[in-house]
């Protein structure tokens, strides 16, 4: 045998160690996931293998963010993910706090905020107007949302809700003259 000859069959023979050793190695770690994947509940072994999301979490969520978003006046917010995944559960507190973020600000905050100086209590449940922007039934009927009439008048409902009703009617063409007396005194009319 020559010498070119030997060096060929060392290098198959290399060649054929290393393929064998890399299927080993990667049979091995198959057979080490399979077994993480098998091992019984509790174990910490599990929760470092796969992270389980609550469902329960994600759909609270999920409601809130929506909710937020109908007050503003967006449209409800939708993901593909599934509830229990660590996506869905990214994804909907991303949503909630840029709903909560955007409900928080009202356009027009600081002219309902000097109405209300002038009208009654944020709580004040007195017929025929109520809160604090002091609304009727009319004007609930026509311009607050069903879920925020489902917690009944506008006595019931937090002050950022009320405003956001009362900003439903500014935008539908209202204004402010929902209020002649109060925006007149604070120079909005």
């Amino acid at each position: 045998m020559d010498n070119n000859h030997v060096k060929r069959m060392l290098a198959l023979v290399t060649v054929a160690m290393a393929t064998v050793a890399l299927g080993a190695t990667a049979s091995s770690l198959w057979a080490a996931t399979a077994k993480l994947r098998a091992t019984p509940k509790g174990s910490p072994l599990k929760a470092v293998a796969t992270k389980r999301v609550n469902p329960k979490l994600v759909r609270n969520l999920r409601s809130t963010t929506w909710r937020w978003e109908s007050l503003v006046g967006l449209r409800w917010s939708h993901s593909a993910a599934p509830l229990r995944s660590d996506r869905a559960l990214h994804f909907w507190q991303a949503r909630v706090r840029r709903a909560h973020r955007l409900a928080a600000h009202p356009p027009h905050r600081r002219a309902w905020l000097c109405i209300h100086r002038f009208e009654g209590s944020w709580g004040d449940s007195g017929d025929p107007y109520w809160g604090g922007l002091q609304m009727d039934r009319g004007f609930m009927r026509s311009y607050a949302t069903r879920q925020l009439l489902r917690r009944g008048w506008a006595n019931r409902w937090t002050p950022l809700e009320q405003m956001w009703v009362a900003e439903r009617a500014h935008r539908s063409g209202r204004g402010f003259y929902a209020w002649p007396n109060t925006a007149h005194y604070c120079n909005l009319i």
